[in-house]
């Protein structure tokens, strides 16, 4: 930026601030915070002195310094005198103009902040470095006064306990076991991570919980950062119709007719494909662009996979994923909550979790940082033997708002049309069941079976006696007759 261009980027913020934010509007701001001590502690938060118009900023200086020095406000005479200013008692005011007060000054020091970041950002424009002058503008466009409290605990537990109740799982699932583990389903502004290995069925995942809240007339957005658009929309076109993926082709006239007949009732189901090493600023860009052209707001967001996608404007190196992951991952739950929507994602699981079973955190590729900004986290298990049965089974890795962690899900899934499903209630051969614990249920068998099939059953050591005791059949050894009949056949012997 030019110094002429510096000069007239003054001049018109100038005449601007004489018109919203001048000498005389910024002397009442004052002169009501000196009135009302908790008015001006609410807004000591965005304080800033040099924000002030020239003439009063010593005053604003000195009524801050003040306040932190003392904890208590100084009278007019003293800040007058101080700082050779002319202020004065407002008279008597009202609640309602303290709260203006509020709202005015938020905007005055929002104002003021993105005017000295735009300042500010003009060398860094010239050197080309953009990251910091998003962060700059970022952080003005987010100052604000603190007006959530918090919660009064012992107020009204009732009304408190029944708000938690109806948050949690807003958006059910579609899959009941799911649902139950989670108190309902997943909740809008979270970030849900389905974990699993090459080839395990992420993208099935994802698109069939696509399907579900389709179906259940939300608006869903399906950005693949893998597959293309059109792989994608034929393994929808099998969910929704019935159709096996096979016999797409063979019923393109079935198809037709059954898709746009389901999608007069259904929501909105958006598949778009971007490239890999998109930012979430990308992804949020694309949504505005689509809500405007569409008229609809994306109640569901998809995104296939979380691994594929790089962070806004820091200088990361790919290699280094742990940082990587732990900045998208921030960004994309910050994201989920601008848009209030309900969203998903995948991530990939490494080589060591290949030959497991039973999942944990240091399966995860790239390590905790996801983990640790995750609200539910799932690890998807199947074998070769398990899909042929038709079976997948989810182990829930993390989860915020129950206490299922390490609890497994065992879900149904059909082959032909690519859809995953309850389990039925009585489906509880080959140790699996809709409980959620069919894993858990075979292992006891087993080990039941072992036991049964073994002559001893247990062993301990009596600490009276020293001697070693066990059931043999069901039937007590006594060792005492034991050690009798042993000295008895030795003195035969002898």
């Amino acid at each position: 930026m030019t110094n002429n261009g510096i000069r007239l980027y003054n001049s018109n913020m100038s005449t601007r601030q004489n018109t919203d934010y001048g000498h005389d509007i910024q002397r009442v701001y004052l002169e009501m915070m000196m009135t009302d001590a908790e008015s001006f502690v609410r807004c000591q938060a965005v304080f800033d002195p040099m924000a002030f118009d020239r003439r009063l900023q010593d005053p604003a200086k000195f009524l801050n310094e003040y306040v932190t020095e003392h904890n208590a406000l100084p009278t007019f005479d003293m800040i007058n005198a101080a700082t050779h200013s002319d202020l004065k008692h407002p008279g008597d005011l009202q609640e309602t103009h303290y709260d203006w007060l509020l709202s005015e000054f938020e905007t005055f020091s929002r104002h003021k902040a993105l005017e000295s970041a735009i300042l500010q950002s003009a060398d860094l424009l010239e050197k080309g470095e953009y990251g910091p002058v998003e962060d700059l503008v970022k952080k003005a466009v987010q100052i604000g006064l603190q007006k959530d409290l918090g919660t009064d605990y012992f107020k009204d537990p009732r009304a408190r306990l029944e708000s938690i109740k109806s948050s949690n799982g807003q958006v059910s699932t579609g899959w009941a076991a799911i649902d139950k583990k989670l108190f309902g389903g997943f909740n809008r502004g979270e970030l849900n991570i389905f974990a699993g290995g090459s080839g395990a069925g992420k993208s099935l995942f994802l698109a069939n919980l696509g399907v579900n809240w389709a179906l259940a007339g939300m608006n869903v957005l399906y950005l693949t950062l893998e597959l293309s658009e059109s792989l994608v929309s034929m393994r929808v076109d099998s969910m929704i119709t019935g159709i096996p993926s096979r016999d797409v082709f063979k019923s393109i006239d079935d198809v037709e007719m059954k898709v746009k007949m389901i999608g007069k009732k259904a929501g909105a189901f958006q598949v778009k494909y971007m490239p890999s090493g998109k930012t979430p600023n990308d992804v949020r860009s694309y949504i505005k662009e689509l809500e405007i052209k569409t008229g609809r707001k994306v109640d569901v967001l998809l995104i296939d996979y979380l691994d594929l996608l790089m962070p806004n404007g820091a200088k990361i190196s790919a290699e280094n994923l742990y940082i990587k992951d732990k900045y998208v991952s921030e960004e994309l739950r910050n994201l989920a909550m601008e848009l209030n929507c309900v969203f998903v994602t995948a991530a990939q699981l490494n080589r060591g979790a290949v030959e497991e079973i039973e999942f944990d955190h240091s399966h995860i590729s790239g390590g905790l940082s996801k983990i640790q900004t995750a609200d539910n986290v799932f690890g998807i298990f199947t074998s070769r033997a398990m899909r042929e049965r038709g079976r997948y089974q989810l182990q829930l890795m993390k989860t915020r708002n129950s206490g299922g962690v390490g609890q497994k899900i065992d879900l149904g899934f059909d082959v032909d049309t690519l859809r995953i499903v309850d389990c039925d209630d009585d489906d509880d051969d080959d140790g699996y069941s809709n409980s959620g614990h069919g894993s858990a249920s075979a292992t006891n068998s087993i080990v039941s079976n072992l036991k049964r099939s073994s002559s001893m059953e247990s062993t301990h050591v009596d600490p009276k006696q020293g001697d070693r005791v066990g059931k043999v059949k069901g039937a007590e050894i006594d060792s005492t007759k034991l050690r009798s009949f042993i000295n008895n056949l030795g003195g035969d012997d002898e």
